[in-house]
């Protein structure tokens, strides 16, 4: 028998025996009591490299609806609706059961989609969502769960690592504000004013480089949406914009951000740091922007990791739904984190190395937890989010409330960088899903059906990780 299977069976086992042993106790808790040890919180840190992985649109739901312990469903809460076919009666509904290769693509906007679907906290609305474009209503469409055999990376990363099942992200809206909010935790860009949903040029770089006349849309801190704001690059915003990179920059701590080639036509979401304008225009652009993404492989193999790395996926890659190759629907997510965690795993960095993994918004996909609407549209929907290393808490579930400023607050952290005083000021930081103090766990390979050699040698579609369309 595998180690994963037995790890698999162990919490399987272990949720039967606790919730037989413990009056009252509920099951789904068992891996959560098995793992609270201590977090060795004053511990000095081991990590010297942070690896943030970042995927595309899918709700935690959708990915651990069936997780042993996790906090998932395979019913949601529909509002009634008699023109869906068939017809939608209200109430409970069953989710269904999907293949990774969706071929559909939902509307996962503020304006028009999270907050529809929200209704005032009840998260029972999916239904009532729109797709974009076409005004059609997509009635059972949100109500699904992805297979768990299509999966088994994530799950075994789960099983034998971290999982974080109540991280938020820090707005309902999509790709485009998602990546601004992992290099810096929040997109006000004028007083009381900051960035939602997408610029409103089509098929263009969504930065900098943008079209001329491209502008923003805006959402204020009681949550009034607005049409028009500055043109996306961050020499026209009325406030600072600092990044992550700055407070890298002034502790001498090496970066990159490792993103797919782009074009014009297909860059929209290919690299946050478009546009950040000190970057964009200034060496870093050469120097800290690595392309292709695959450059951190080679990078791990030849000594040259830096100590900070965002990784972008090619859009095949990157589990965004209705992402089509050659004709054909594909997501070879899994696969990819598989064969970045595996080059760390065996390589001298293994030992010094932190690897988050996280999906950048929730795809239009149900969840069974809303946030408490907050200011500029935050929180929004569930995300997974996996934290591997030889200091994660082996099999630990952790049911603190993390927003996407709670990564950042772990990064601030482990290198004493101070802060952003964004969302990081007043997120939880990930610091619970470690334990410094723990003898590290040596590394066992990611059973995958793609290796490094694969993503080493594809063929670039450049077709960007996500087009909002």
């Amino acid at each position: 028998m595998s180690i994963r299977v037995t790890v698999f069976a162990f919490l399987a086992v272990a949720a039967t025996l606790i919730s037989g042993c413990e009056t009252g106790s509920n099951p789904a808790l068992a891996p959560r009591q098995m793992s609270l040890y201590s977090a060795s919180r004053g511990s000095p840190s081991p990590i010297q490299h942070i690896v943030l992985m970042i995927q595309e649109n899918r709700s935690f739901n959708d990915f651990f609806a069936t997780y042993p312990g996790a906090d998932g469903t395979t019913t949601g809460q529909a509002e009634s609706d008699p023109s869906c076919s068939p017809p939608i009666d209200g109430g409970s509904i069953a989710l269904t059961e999907m293949p990774l290769d969706l071929s559909v693509d939902m509307n996962h906007t503020w304006k028009t989609g999270y907050s529809v679907a929200y209704d005032g906290g009840k998260m029972d609305a999916f239904d009532k969502v729109e797709f974009v474009g076409n005004g059609e209503q997509e009635c059972r469409d949100a109500y699904q769960y992805t297979n768990p055999a299509q999966i088994k990376p994530y799950w075994t990363l789960a099983s034998e690592y971290a999982l974080a099942e109540h991280l938020f992200t820090t707005q309902g809206s999509g790709s485009f504000i998602a990546h601004q909010d992992l290099i810096r935790g929040g997109t006000i860009v004028e007083p009381k004013k900051a960035m939602v949903d997408d610029p409103t040029c089509g098929d263009c770089w969504w930065g900098c480089d943008a079209a001329p006349g491209t502008i923003t849309h805006l959402i204020t801190a009681s949550n009034e949406f607005v049409e028009t704001g500055p043109f996306p690059c961050s020499n026209k915003f009325k406030d600072s914009y600092k990044t992550l990179r700055d407070l890298l920059d002034a502790k001498s701590i090496s970066w990159k951000y490792y993103v797919p080639p782009s074009s014009q036509i297909d860059g929209k979401l290919w690299s946050a740091f478009d546009l950040v304008y000190p970057v964009r225009h200034g060496p870093e652009w050469t120097t800290n922007i690595s392309s292709p993404e695959t450059n951190i492989l080679s990078d791990v193999q030849d000594g040259k990791l830096p100590a900070m790395s965002w990784v972008i996926p090619e859009g095949a890659n990157s589990d965004h739904p209705y992402t089509k190759v050659s004709g054909k629907f594909v997501d070879n997510g899994p696969e990819w984190i598989a064969s970045v965690v595996n080059a760390i795993g065996e390589s001298s960095y293994w030992n010094s190395t932190a690897i988050i993994i996280v999906w950048d918004d929730w795809g239009g996909f149900y969840d069974n937890m809303g946030g408490t609407l907050g200011k500029y549209a935050g929180p929004g929907e569930r995300v997974p989010a996996l934290i591997v290393s030889p200091f994660a808490r082996p099999g630990y579930i952790s049911t603190t409330t993390y927003q996407f400023g709670s990564i950042l607050k772990y990064i601030e952290q482990n290198w004493k960088l101070g802060s952003l005083n964004t969302t990081d000021k007043s997120s939880k930081s990930i610091i619970d899903c470690f334990n410094y103090g723990q003898s590290p766990i040596k590394f066992q390979p990611i059973i995958s059906s793609l290796g490094k050699s694969y993503f080493m040698h594809e063929k670039h579609s450049y077709q960007p990780p996500d087009t909002d369309w």
